[in-house]
Parts: C-alpha cells; sequence; structure tokens
C-alpha cells in the first residue's frame, strides 16, 4: 500500500494507535484531503493534541538538509529575537546561502526605523554565527515584505530547493500559506496555529518540475516561555496586534511585575523610564521592592495573571539574574515574553525570570 502523508504537517499517516503521530480513522482515508487527527482538530477546533515525538526527532529531521542542495530562508520572530535565532545555525543545515526574514513586523510599533531593524538583525545573526546574504522584514499576517522577499528568494536560489527554518511559534506555516496564496490562490495548504511544534515532518510544495519549497520542523528552544505555559496563557503573551509601548517612572526600589511569570526589579540608580514592550493582554504591575515578595507569592494566578491553574502545575520556579547597565540604551529581553528598553544607564536591575529562560541584554534596536 502506497503511503500516505498528512497534509497538514507531513506525519505517515496510520490508523492503529491513537496516541501516536499521524493517526487517522481508517473511514478518514477516502477524503480528498487526509489530515492526522492532531491536524484535524487543530483545523477545525483549534485543539492541539500532544504527540510521541522528541526535542531530538526534530533537530535530527532539520539536520537532514545538511547534506542537500540548496537555500535557507531562516525565519525569525521579530518580537523574539533572542528565543527565535538559531545559533550556529549552519552546524545544523550546512554552509547554504541564508536569508534572514524577520516576521511579524505588524507587532512592532509603527515608528520602528526599518533600516535601523536590518542593521540590527545582520549584526544579530553575525553574533549568533550566520552570516547571512540578505535580511527581510514581512508580516506573514498581513502580506508586508513578501513580494520583495519572494523576488530574492528567487534570485539567490538557482534552481535549487529552498528550506524555511526556524524555531517553533515562528510562524513558518503561515508564511507558507501565506506565500502560496499569493502565487496560486489556494489557501490553508499547511495547519497553522498558535501553538508550538505544528509540522511534524518536512512539507514539500513544488516551485517546478524538479525543486520544491520545504517547510521543516520548528527547532524546539527551550529558552522560550511558550514552552512552560498553557495554551489559554500562551493566546495571552503572544502579541496579535502591534504593541503599544508602556512606560512606566520608576525610583530605585520598585518592582515591575509582567503578569505573574515574570519580574523586573530596578534596584540602584537614579529615577529612570522603562518602556515595556509586551502583549497587550499582559498586565504590568508596579509596586514597592520590599513588597514584591508578598505581592507574588499571595496574587500570583489571580492579580498576577497570566498564569493560569495548568501553567502553575508547569512552570519552573523563577531565578534572580542582576544586571549592570551602562550609559547605552538597552533592552532587558525575557525570551518569548517581551523586553523592557532602558533609555539612561549607571542602573542595577534584577530579573526574575522561569528556570531555564534566560533573561539578557542588548543593544536596543
Amino acid at each position: 500500500m502506497e503511503e500516505i502523508y498528512c497534509q497538514g504537517c507531513g506525519a505517515p499517516i496510520q490508523t492503529t494507535d491513537p496516541e501516536k503521530q499521524g493517526y487517522t480513522p481508517k473511514s478518514s482515508l477516502d477524503r480528498e484531503t487526509v489530515l492526522c487527527k492532531r491536524c484535524f482538530r487543530l483545523k477545525h477546533y483549534n485543539e492541539i493534541q500532544d504527540v510521541s515525538i522528541t526535542d531530538d526527532d526534530f533537530l535530527n529531521m532539520v539536520s537532514e538538509i545538511r547534506d542537500t542542495d540548496g537555500i535557507v530562508v531562516h525565519l525569525i520572530d521579530i518580537f523574539d529575537v533572542n528565543g527565535s535565532m538559531i545559533k550556529g545555525l549552519p552546524r545544523i543545515v550546512g554552509e547554504k546561502p541564508v536569508l534572514l526574514v524577520g516576521n511579524k513586523m505588524d507587532l512592532l510599533p509603527k515608528s520602528t526605523k526599518k533600516r535601523k531593524l536590518t542593521q540590527w538583525l545582520r549584526s544579530s545573526a553575525k553574533e549568533s554565527g550566520i552570516n547571512v546574504e540578505g535580511v527581510y522584514l514581512i508580516s506573514s499576517v498581513k502580506g508586508y515584505g513578501l513580494s520583495e522577499l519572494t523576488e530574492a528568494i528567487e534570485l539567490h536560489r538557482y534552481q535549487k530547493d529552498v528550506y524555511i527554518v526556524g524555531t517553533t511559534n515562528v510562524g513558518k506555516s503561515t508564511f507558507i500559506n501565506r506565500l502560496i496564496k499569493q502565487t496560486t490562490g489556494a489557501g490553508d495548504v499547511i495547519t497553522t496555529s498558535y501553538f508550538p511544534g505544528t509540522t511534524l515532518g518536512f512539507i514539500e510544495i513544488p516551485l517546478d518540475d524538479e525543486t520544491a519549497l520545504i517547510d521543516t520542523p520548528g527547532i524546539v528552544n527551550k529558552q522560550q516561555i511558550a514552552h512552560y505555559v498553557s495554551d489559554d496563557d500562551l493566546k495571552i503573551i503572544t502579541p496579535n496586534k502591534e504593541i503599544k509601548p508602556r512606560v512606566y517612572q520608576l525610583n530605585n526600589q520598585q518592582t515591575l511585575f509582567f503578569g505573574g511569570l515574570a519580574r523586573l526589579d530596578f534596584v540602584k540608580g537614579d529615577r529612570q523610564s522603562f518602556i515595556c514592550y509586551f502583549s497587550n493582554d499582559i498586565s504590568i504591575h508596579r509596586t514597592k521592592l520590599e513588597k514584591a515578595d508578598n505581592l507574588f507569592n499571595e496574587h500570583r494566578g489571580g492579580l498576577l495573571s497570566p498564569p493560569d491553574e495548568k501553567t502553575m502545575e508547569i512552570i519552573p520556579d523563577l531565578t534572580e539574574r542582576e544586571f549592570r547597565i551602562t550609559n547605552e540604551k538597552t533592552d532587558i529581553v525575557f525570551p518569548g515574553l517581551g523586553w523592557v528598553t532602558v533609555p539612561n544607564g549607571n542602573i542595577t536591575v534584577a530579573a526574575h525570570s522561569p528556570k531555564g529562560v534566560n533573561v539578557t541584554l542588548r543593544k536596543s534596536f
């Protein structure tokens, strides 16, 4: 019998074990579009279902690209550059030309200077061990920048395959759906969702008789907070419209809580502006540092929410990291959650985040 693959995630279809990847009832095999149970539930009910595939399986699948010929389109989430940039990408995919594509431009404030952002992304890629042929800014949801990117892909691929590579939840499937719709008029070719890990195998979309656009499994980066929150909380912390910066004038010995998922203490320094870039649905609370621990212990999951009850069961304890910030305009980055821009330096802050979600500093873009 010819092997059938799920048209949503690319997994081989099987009809024997409902708990394993690729399951679909036998009655579904006669349909024109065959989806596994997981993709069917996702497409029609927006429900995610766990499957037995490990992080190593994801990484091993993507590593198969290393010995092939083609170019790589590395899709990153502009709202989560630190969490979605794959450090040392050439070790995974080989020495192929790389186009760096910053997705979700529609989430950044309209005042963002695109030329400066492009230069900043190129520099960030180099620091991560990736030399890129070009940097492109797009919005898969709005369609912004896709025409320019399509032309660049054609220019650089020289009749070779194009591999779309990224971490989970950067919008690879949405991007390819948009690209296909733009060129063929067909919609929803690949399952899309809020949730990490939708694509479970390579999905090939022919570009011509011999080459294809290939969607690859998302590489799981455990530093992203998305892996430690419930599906409902993930919807809250994942922005779906333009971020509205929230500015707080703080004196030292004050604290900002980002829901109950993270916190930032202003330990030492002169009165300072803290500009917060988080999903508009995340509540931010200010309090005195001396009261912060009690507020957290008594009101996490209530006044300080998210997290909800399900997240509380799986999220690691918060760990603290102290930073000394000098004069340069700096972003304090909480991977997968957001960042805080400090316009002036000479201050000391302490960032609290779930263990494994490592807060970092970067030059502000």
